[in-house]
């Protein structure tokens, strides 16, 4: 069995993926938080990721890491620069010292946010950020471009879309976002397994009214499962007062957050401080 290495393993994503993934690997799970250690295959090491002289001694002998940690969704810079840009830095830098192999990371479709929903993109799109946390994934992303070219590390990054618990989508833009549970769990499997270099994929399951094509995923033998919209007469439609620029990218309400002034014609978001609900990695 490989051993990996889940950062940010008490998070939606790494609890998700912990329970699907100590099956088939012997696991090392860290985060700042508390865990147990629930099976014999499993080692908890609880550490900040801006400490990276030991994030790096608790690397020695894992093939592959999945890197999680950080902030989940837009907050203060402070914030996205100390877990997600500084953090980020400081995990793939000790993964090239201690000589990892693989190197998963966790992005998101907010790196692509603000691009329109009538345009379908690939993994090839450049950078569209719709917020500081969205830039934070652009930030790893590029990182890890140069550690593949620099320094011999491979790399998949996954631009997960809406990771839900309960798992279904909840929301009219989840019916093109949503992954489900196994779904992720099979992609950040072909990430860790597949002979490749350096790829971008979405994480995203195989929803009929997609926004995103994947190559990308395809060449990591990715074959999604699931279909948002078996949930399609369950899911609320819109509220009247949504805002009107948000319904027409991919990034939704992400694009509105904090904006100020009339780039476009649109109804400035009501709340700067908006938080995804409970139970949602967007």
């Amino acid at each position: 069995m490989r051993k990996v290495m889940i950062t940010g393993a008490a998070g939606l994503v790494g609890s998700v993926l912990r329970e699907h993934l100590r099956r088939r690997y012997r696991l090392v799970l860290l985060d700042r938080a508390h865990l147990d250690a629930t099976d014999s295959g499993e080692t908890v090491v609880r550490c900040d990721i801006c400490d990276g002289d030991t994030v790096a001694t608790s690397m020695q002998g894992v093939d592959a890491v999945v890197h999680l940690a950080g902030e989940p969704t837009e907050a203060p810079w402070e914030a996205i620069r100390e877990a997600n840009i500084e953090g980020c830095f400081q995990v793939v830098d000790a993964a090239h010292r201690v000589g990892v192999r693989r190197f998963v990371f966790a992005s998101s479709n907010h790196a692509v946010g603000f691009y329109p929903r009538s345009e379908q993109v690939d993994e090839r799109a450049m950078p569209r950020p719709d917020t500081r946390y969205g830039v934070s994934k652009v930030f790893g992303e590029a990182l890890l471009r140069m550690y593949v070219d620099k320094h011999g590390l491979t790399a998949v990054c996954l631009r997960i879309g809406t990771l839900r618990q309960p798992d279904a989508p909840s929301e009219s833009r989840h019916l093109s976002t949503w992954i489900s549970h196994r779904d992720l769990a099979q992609l950040v499997i072909c990430a860790i397994e597949a002979d490749v270099d350096y790829e971008v994929v979405y994480g995203v399951s195989n929803n009929t009214h997609r926004w995103w094509t994947d190559r990308g995923a395809e060449r990591l033998g990715f074959r999604p499962m699931d279909d948002a919209q078996t949930y399609v007469s369950v899911v609320p439609p819109d509220p009247p007062d949504a805002d009107p620029l948000a319904a027409t990218l991919h990034g939704g309400s992400y694009c509105t957050w904090d904006r100020v002034g009339s780039v476009r014609p649109a109804t400035r978001a009501t709340s700067v401080n908006f938080t995804p609900p409970k139970g949602t990695r967007q």
